[in-house]
């Protein structure tokens, strides 16, 4: 192990972090592979955060601060400065890594030389409760490509990437980007090589309610449909952004489509998206496709936003996954009851 050319180095934002940043760095100190660095900048905290840090004294933890507060992708900027790792590890303040995380993706990108970023499934939790992670089954990097045409499948804090590719890029992360900043670099990183992800939960990661997704999530939208734009403008035209909104919003962030028509349009986007993908066996992309529009239909459903014949009315071409109308009755039903509460 060399503290001054580390194998890894992971990066780190942080921010008024005081309360969980002390577990995340001590799951990195328990990674089975301990040839790595930490580099945190902290973004100017109001908060207890610089004396935690402060009272780690591992040489292997490098702390900065900020001159000014920036935001995420300005101080992940300033970290991969310092940056010493022939590798690249995403790590937010508040998620955990599950010990042997590092050697899982070193082994994962010495077998894959043409991959150029590596991520993994998640397991969210909330205090004892742990819920599924999205995508569990997404690992081929072809699928990946599909996935990023319509939204963000890669959580920053499962990435591991080749230090001479994040070195390429110029800025690191892109503050006009903001909150959306990794997909951002997700696309630019394809440039350089293949995303993969590991079908492992390597990481956990938090849900609270003073997570940034909560506090932050209309610029979470915008932004993400900001990316999705640009491959959007040369396949929609004058309706580009108004489609790179609908699949920001209904398909990433997963909210309830407001009515039947709102649907037909996402279901709209797809089928426009699918005619011109090349990712992809057609077979494959459909039954992707497919899956994906039927979990934001049954959203709209459970919230009570239309029923299952309007459901059926919007029903794209591609859309046709076997048992998926009869778990959809449930849905329906689940919405018509909240819709009877709240009329009352």
């Amino acid at each position: 192990m060399s503290l001054e050319y580390p194998a890894v180095s992971v990066i780190m934002a942080a921010y008024n972090g005081a309360a969980f940043i002390r577990d995340t760095i001590d799951s990195v100190f328990a990674q089975t592979m301990a040839d790595f660095e930490i580099v945190v900048v902290d973004d100017r905290s109001k908060d207890d955060t610089p004396a935690v840090l402060a009272a780690i004294g591992d040489p292997r933890l490098r702390v900065f601060q900020a001159e000014r507060n920036g935001g995420p992708a300005v101080a992940r900027t300033i970290a991969m400065g310092h940056a010493r790792g022939r590798f690249i590890a995403g790590l937010d303040q508040d998620d955990l890594c599950r010990p042997d995380r590092f050697a899982v993706q070193l082994a994962y990108l010495d077998a894959h030389p043409g991959i150029a970023l590596v991520g993994s499934a998640i397991e969210p939790f909330c205090g004892e409760r742990v819920r599924p992670g999205p995508f569990p089954d997404l690992v081929e990097p072809e699928r990946i490509d599909w996935m990023m045409t319509m939204l963000n499948p890669i959580a920053w804090s499962t990435v591991m990437m080749r230090g001479e590719v994040a070195r390429a890029l110029d800025p690191f992360e892109r503050d006009e980007y903001r909150f959306a900043e990794d997909f951002d670099l997700y696309r630019r990183v394809r440039a350089h090589g293949r995303i993969g992800r590991i079908a492992e939960p390597l990481v956990r990661y938090r849900l609270h309610p003073g997570g940034a997704s909560q506090r932050h999530e209309e610029g979470m939208i915008a932004s993400a449909a900001r990316v999705l734009l640009e491959r959007y403008e040369p396949l929609f035209g004058d309706g580009a952004l108004d489609s790179a909104l609908l699949m920001s919003r209904y398909a990433s962030a997963r909210h309830a489509p407001p009515d039947a028509l709102v649907l037909q349009r996402c279901g709209a986007v797809m089928e426009h998206l699918l005619a011109t993908q090349d990712a992809l066996p057609a077979e494959e992309a459909l039954e992707s496709a497919s899956r994906l529009w039927w979990r934001m239909a049954r959203t709209g459903l459970r919230a009570g936003s239309y029923g299952l014949p309007a459901l059926l009315r919007a029903q794209p071409r591609f859309a046709h996954r076997r048992g998926a109308r009869g778990r959809s009755i449930g849905d329906a039903a689940i919405g018509a009851a909240r819709m009877l509460r709240w009329r009352r």
